[in-house]
């Protein structure tokens, strides 16, 4: 199993690995350049290809591109609940959620890239809008992460650059795959 791999089922120290290795994509960038440049890179990776080729996985039992946007789009979603939670409540519980299960009920595999991009940018530009009238202490404020632990909203926007862009890396390679 990959240092990737976001299963809601991971111990402690699995949840420590994947947080750092998300934040070593990111590196020293600023998350707010990478958060706000996903929307497009997201278009232009997936441009140009052909149904089919959104649907093939990158291996068996790996995700299609069609899945990784819609799943983009959910995450975004997830991101939006938990800003909302952590500006407006003190301390509150930052639950996590099973990708997985998520793809798999949600019928990721069936769904309209248009539409997932669509909601994706939406989504995208009002949490930046949120993040961009936060103020340091609201920055600073955090949820309790119930596999994590406490996470301020400047991390999880480091959480949210860093997780595009592994998946940005990830529809380059399955885009590959698709086009070979």
């Amino acid at each position: 199993m990959s240092v990737f791999t976001n299963r809601l089922s991971r111990s402690p120290e699995q949840a420590r690995e994947y947080t750092s290795a998300i934040l070593g994509l990111l590196g020293q960038r600023d998350p707010r350049d990478v958060l706000r440049a996903t929307h497009d890179a997201l278009r232009q990776a997936v441009a140009g290809l052909s149904e089919v080729e959104l649907s093939v996985p990158e291996a068996p039992g790996k995700w299609s591109i069609r899945q990784v946007v819609r799943h983009l789009a959910d995450a975004e979603i997830v991101w939006g609940w938990r800003l909302r939670l952590v500006l407006s409540q003190d301390r509150p519980t930052i639950t996590g959620f099973d990708q997985d299960a998520w793809a798999e009920r949600l019928h990721y595999d069936a769904a309209p890239v248009e539409e997932a991009l669509a909601e994706f940018a939406a989504l995208r530009r009002t949490h930046l809008k949120l993040v961009s009238t936060a103020s340091e202490a609201d920055l600073a404020r955090f949820g309790v992460h119930a596999e994590r632990g406490e996470e301020s909203v400047a991390h999880m926007m480091k959480m949210y650059a860093g997780h595009d862009l592994l998946h940005l890396a990830q529809i380059d390679r399955i885009r590959a795959v698709a086009r070979s």
